[in-house]
């Protein structure tokens, strides 16, 4: 990556129009589609800044031309790096948020997580997650694999990590079935980081 486009991704994560900065991580549920919504609703609540990583899979649900904040994805993270006196990108974003909510969160990420497997950009985050700071999670999947017994396991050992679910909501899915495993209402996601915003700042506490 040549010099000038660094500085310009560096730039973008130094700049902030907020004073509470809020990561959103999008996986390859059917929820991603939610994205747009989530994001405008964000920006909607004062002080609040926003920053997207997305996964490949979850590209497939969104319009990028619809989210109005910077999103992240795998190609930046190699192209950023070319040196060692470049920057991590992962790290940077690290750095970066306040907060860190990943909605939706599909099954492939969640096991990916649960067992510490970092191999794109959006675990490359979780696994460098200073966990003094909140990191929230929306599971999003069919009924069928929420109720796969390893999903209760998997979601517990999140929370062991000190992670916080933001729990999936019963209703009829976009493949027809009915059941839990919906992705929480945006308004619900919303309210949940509100409630952050109200906390101390931990700003100066960055590393």
């Amino acid at each position: 990556m040549q010099k000038d486009e660094v500085a310009c991704l560096k730039t973008e994560l130094v700049k902030s129009c907020g004073t509470f900065r809020v990561l959103v991580g999008v996986t390859g549920s059917v929820a991603a589609l939610k994205l747009p919504l989530l994001v405008s609703q964000l920006l909607q609540l004062s002080g609040v800044d926003v920053r997207v990583v997305t996964t490949e899979h979850a590209k497939h649900f969104y319009n990028p031309a619809e989210v109005s904040v910077k999103i992240y994805s795998d190609k930046d993270e190699w192209e950023m790096w070319t040196q060692r006196s470049d920057p991590v990108l992962h790290i940077e974003l690290r750095r970066w948020a306040d907060l860190f909510v990943i909605a939706p969160l599909d099954a492939n990420t969640l096991g990916k997580i649960a067992s510490g497997i970092c191999d794109n950009l959006l675990t490359c985050v979780v696994r460098a997650w200073d966990t003094s700071r909140p990191l929230l999670f929306c599971p999003a999947m069919n009924t069928a694999m929420w109720q796969h017994p390893i999903t209760a396991k998997q979601v517990s050992s999140l929370k062991e990590f000190g992670y916080m679910e933001i729990p999936c909501i019963a209703k009829t899915l976009v493949c027809g079935d009915e059941g839990k495993g919906a992705m929480a209402e945006v308004s619900t996601i919303v309210s949940v980081i509100k409630q952050y915003l109200q906390k101390p700042d931990k700003s100066s506490e960055k590393t």
